[in-house]
């Protein structure tokens, strides 16, 4: 597994904490969902009687008020939950890891949101990993389907099924390997490639979907293009038609929110055989016999990072790429450009 902050990457849950009925009106009505500020008032000036602090009645409250299926779209296999609680407002996960999910397992994690203006260690901080020993059962029924059943209520985890999902020839060079599919918990797809001539990954943006940002081109060059909602930075390749990720906003990565960029939704559903494992060995040797199939260490509690973008605080800082690439164009180290200097070295997460 990842580390328990890993666990508790994203702030924000993919699928609100709306009722059933609220969901199908607003897709009926092909109207936006409202939030109204009285909403948010009652909810931080309420008192509720959940002991925060009993990891299984928290629990119980969760997984009690969870729909008979849920849909799972992030690629790592976080399903994001949100809630506030006395003023506080708290967040977590339920994980079905490729790892141990066919063991009958089931993570699970809760803690207060924490932002950078606050210590660590002041919060409350739940995890557990869930399997019979617990009264959970996790069946896989179909595919990436699974039943998970606790005190008699099943609730269907249906993972996001991607395995058809590949890039267009015109977005891959001669010396690229496609390593999966990703779905980031931004509603961002894309797609992993490793060079492995010049041993770096890529996160290409995947335009055969329609994508859910608008994206503006940074004043100084016309390659460059950031999304409005995500702050996500794309370069638009010279030499393929793709646009790399070449930034995340900074103050997001420091929020954990859901913005910080896919390096936390590997595609670990669809990578086959060893072809991760081949790749991070070749961008660094000492990791060989360390590491298994998607990357975790022996300890199971990190990984090695795939985070080839940089995480700017200035826009400005972005444009130092696009001279690169300029400079660039006939070398054959040109693809470099798109890896930040920071992170062509060895990372862990």
């Amino acid at each position: 597994m990842r580390s328990v902050y890993h666990g508790f990457r994203a702030l924000v849950a993919m699928v609100a904490m709306l009722s059933t009925a609220a969901v199908a009106a607003a897709q009926s009505s092909a109207l936006p969902h409202l939030e109204t500020i009285d909403h948010f008032v009652d909810e931080v000036t309420n008192t509720y009687k959940l002991d925060i602090r009993d990891t299984m009645a928290v629990l119980d409250f969760v997984f009690g008020s969870l729909p008979e299926r849920v849909k799972v779209y992030p690629t790592e296999n976080y399903f994001y939950f949100r809630f506030i609680h006395n003023g506080l407002q708290y967040v977590g996960n339920f994980r079905l890891d490729v790892l141990d999910r066919d063991e009958g397992k089931i993570q699970f994690a809760n803690y207060a949101e924490l932002p950078p203006w606050k210590p660590e260690g002041i919060g409350i901080e739940q995890y557990v990993v869930l399997d019979a020993s617990h009264g959970v059962q996790v069946e896989r029924i179909d595919g990436l389907v699974y039943r998970v059943t606790y005190k008699g209520k099943s609730v269907v985890f249906e993972l996001n099924d991607l395995s058809r999902v590949r890039p267009p020839a015109s977005a891959l060079g001669p010396d690229d390997k496609f390593l999966g599919p990703v779905f980031d918990e931004s509603a961002i797809r894309f797609f992993l490639i490793f060079n492995t001539k010049l041993k770096i990954f890529h996160f290409v943006l995947d335009e055969t979907i329609n994508v859910h940002d608008e994206f503006f081109n940074l004043q100084g060059t016309d390659r460059i293009l950031i999304g409005k909602r995500t702050g996500f930075a794309f370069y638009r390749d010279h030499k393929l038609d793709r646009k790399i990720l070449i930034g995340a906003y900074a103050p997001n990565s420091a929020l954990n929110n859901y913005y910080d960029g896919p390096f936390d939704q590997l595609p670990d559903n669809f990578m086959e055989g060893e072809v991760l494992r081949e790749a991070i060995i070749a961008v660094e040797p000492r990791a060989k016999g360390k590491i298994g199939r998607l990357g975790h260490y022996s300890d199971q509690e990190s990984r090695f990072g795939v985070h080839p973008y940089m995480l700017y605080k200035e826009t400005r800082e972005l444009l130092r790429v696009d001279r690169c690439a300029k400079g660039q164009l006939k070398s054959p180290t040109y693809h470099r450009c798109f890896v930040a200097p920071e992170r062509l070295t060895h990372t862990e997460n």
